[in-house]
């Protein structure tokens, strides 16, 4: 219940402005979000090279109304990517569709996202398209498609928690797409998504095999070191990755043939324990002044954090 209140409250414009007020709510948000800028999010970056991490980096915003604002978003990653490549940062990146214009135009965000496409595709990088909200699951999957008819450095992200992800799983995979499988974060009615903890889990464990079983030997890293995307697993569950390494134990799957994904600022001790151990892992790193949905639904997805913001928020 708590859960889907605080859900709710990512999307209330009234909340929002409420929330964004208190400076304490920012700073707190820091803990997530790597910066406000583009230099900010690649020092970072940098950070978590160095210990031997991967990147995948994402400009915060969604549902945006405006096709200049979608045009604006678009060019914030045809700009990062220069960045990223300039600074030697091993990262890629990571985009929502709604930012790309996804409400206003399949065709407009379609192309949107082509030239950031096609700009990763010149500097040997890739782009993962995050998934959202059942409201634009189908649509997201057919700009996705669309893509990589053209792009081979394109991939998806599909959510264990709806039902249906076991049949996009299968289609994709067909298709010999490159797939990243998390929980998924959105506030989705029973119809379309599990409503049990214990059933989410269990499917997780079901697609991540399945997903392993697709893994492939990885070609060694390109010159300036960036290694191939591989079959992503996004989880920060001890339970689920242990569920992960031993069936990659019992097929035989070497650690390098996929990777680990988690966000940036959660279970830093838990990132570091897995890239000692020779895992491959890749954190999302987000960055910008449209925060506050992203923050929202960090909190969402952990009860301790919920208890601090609120009593800091009592205490004012």
């Amino acid at each position: 219940m708590l859960r889907s209140f605080i859900l709710f409250l990512a999307n209330a414009r009234w909340a929002r402005q409420l929330i964004s007020r208190f400076g304490f709510a920012r700073r707190m948000a820091g803990r997530f979000v790597a910066g406000e800028t583009a230099a900010e999010a690649i020092t970072a970056i940098q950070s978590l090279n160095a210990r031997g991490i991967q990147a995948t980096l994402d400009y915060l915003g969604e549902s945006v109304t405006s096709k200049a604002a979608a045009t604006r978003a678009g060019d914030e990653y045809v700009a990062v990517l220069g960045h990223i490549a300039e600074g030697g940062a091993r990262s890629n990146v990571s985009i929502k569709l709604t930012q790309m214009g996804l409400d206003l135009s399949q065709d407009f965000c379609t192309a949107n996202v082509r030239r950031i496409v096609a700009r990763a595709n010149e500097l040997n990088s890739f782009v993962r398209i995050d998934m959202e909200g059942t409201l634009h699951t189908d649509a997201t999957l057919a700009v996705f498609n669309a893509l990589h008819r053209e792009f081979d450095n394109v991939g998806i992200v599909l959510q264990a928690y709806l039902y249906r992800t076991d049949e996009d799983l299968k289609a994709v995979l067909a298709e010999k797409a490159r797939v990243r499988v998390c929980k998924g974060a959105y506030q989705e009615p029973p119809d379309k998504a599990f409503p049990r903890k214990a059933d989410v889990d269990e499917n997780f464990v079901k697609l991540a095999r399945v997903l392993l079983d697709h893994a492939q030997l990885r070609p060694p890293a390109n010159a300036d070191g960036l290694v191939p995307p591989v079959p992503a697993i996004a989880t920060h569950d001890e339970q689920m990755i242990k569920a992960v390494q031993a069936y990659a134990a019992e097929k035989a799957i070497p650690r390098e043939c996929f990777e680990f994904q988690m966000l940036y600022g959660i279970r830093r001790d838990l990132q570091d324990k897995l890239a000692k151990e020779g895992y491959a892992l890749r954190v999302y790193v987000p960055y910008g002044t449209e925060w506050y949905p992203y923050f929202m639904r960090r909190l969402a997805e952990r009860p301790a954090n919920v208890w601090f913001f609120l009593s800091n928020l009592v205490r004012r």
